[in-house]
């Protein structure tokens, strides 16, 4: 894996900045605001977008917040419609998902996934404006897609591993019905100060937990441990290699406003005295496909990230696995893009793949 893909696997859009909830542990800086992305960025986007997706039929659009939701459904409808042959995926707290929200995600195969920490009391982060807990909030817009049969996928935000608390979120989950789940890790990174340095041994133990609960009853695709998975078989038959895409995926986050940020969403609304910004253009002037094709040097801070993947590739044994550190993690851990390990690599890449061996190790 080396270099920058000139064409991304997915896309990231914010149609609006604000949200309706003050999560804690929310890194977006602008969260408070009211920003919304005009559907001349819309289609500029498009315009690159769907020559990718002619050639690749679950080509992904993201659309991302903020809370997505909050910028209505005329305005949503609006910014999807220069899309053609693309998935549609939205990332919601679904504290505004109702009747009407479900037949507008229906009628455009929108695929929804819902943040949502597990069960009440491991939601307290989650809570609204006002400060009052958004769980009862978050529960009825599920309880919407349940009724309308709209089929989700939940992502999970562990602020703080520890032991028991891996079958409890995996049962809650088979519960809640949803296809897919993803666990995050509490990250520092954006707005959200507080330091990810878990003890090692209860982040290992918190996923090889997980992995025995999902080993019961496998009925939830649990990302993270089916990575894991096809990596510890890729690794036996000889063929981890190729595990790893021949370069980075871009991942372009295309702002509010058209600037476009690459390989990190997380650094989009952020500015530093070195590197500016962030940002490598703004389609509302240069085609995202252009902006895609310079990506290496399209932004100050870019090189110096290939930088630490390099230092990443010579440095690391769980390169293999990983593919290097993320920059947002290098940037808002270290100050700078050319770091190797982070708190993150620590609890989402390597302690998850000990947990998964130990769990095997253990059977």
């Amino acid at each position: 894996m080396r270099g920058i893909s000139p064409i991304p696997s997915y896309v990231v859009l914010q149609p609006t900045t604000l949200c309706n909830l003050d999560c804690t542990y929310c890194y977006l800086p602008f969260r408070a605001r009211n920003d919304r992305m005009s559907p001349a960025v819309a289609a500029a986007v498009a315009a690159s977008v769907n020559r990718w997706a002619a050639a690749d039929k679950r080509f992904s659009v993201v659309w991302h917040g903020g809370e997505p939701l909050a910028a209505g459904r005329d305005a949503l409808a609006e910014l999807m419609a220069p899309f053609e042959g693309v998935e549609h995926h939205v990332q919601t707290n679904a504290t505004l998902i109702d009747d009407a929200w479900c037949e507008f995600f229906a009628e455009r195969g929108v695929r929804v996934s819902v943040s949502v920490d597990g069960p009440e009391s491991n939601n307290r982060e989650r809570v609204n404006r006002a400060g009052a807990p958004a769980y009862r909030t978050i529960l009825r817009g599920v309880e919407a897609l349940q009724r309308h049969g709209v089929p989700f996928s939940a992502l999970c935000v562990v602020a703080q591993p520890r032991p028991g608390l891996a079958a409890r979120l995996y049962e809650y989950f088979l519960d809640l019905g949803c296809d897919v789940l993803g666990v995050n890790i509490e990250e520092q990174e954006g707005v959200n100060a507080r330091v990810n340095d878990f003890a090692d041994d209860a982040v290992r133990t918190f996923w090889a937990e997980l992995v025995a609960a999902w080993r019961l009853e496998p009925r939830i695709h649990v990302r993270e441990i089916e990575w894991t998975l096809r990596y510890a078989g890729a690794v036996l038959t000889g063929t981890a290699d190729g595990i790893l895409p021949g370069a980075l995926d871009p991942i372009p986050t295309i702002a509010a406003d058209g600037r476009v940020f690459l390989l990190s969403p997380e650094l989009a609304g952020f500015t530093d005295a070195r590197y500016g910004d962030f940002s490598s253009g703004n389609v509302l002037r240069t085609p995202l496909a252009t902006i895609l094709a310079g990506a290496a040097t399209s932004a100050g801070w870019v090189p110096e990230y290939l930088r630490g993947v390099e230092a990443c590739r010579t440095s690391c044994p769980y390169f293999g696995f990983c593919g290097g550190a993320h920059a947002a993690n290098r940037y808002f851990e270290h100050g700078r893009f050319d770091g190797t390990e982070t708190n993150h690599c620590r609890n989402s890449k390597i302690r998850l793949l000990e947990g998964v061996l130990d769990h095997a190790k253990a059977r």
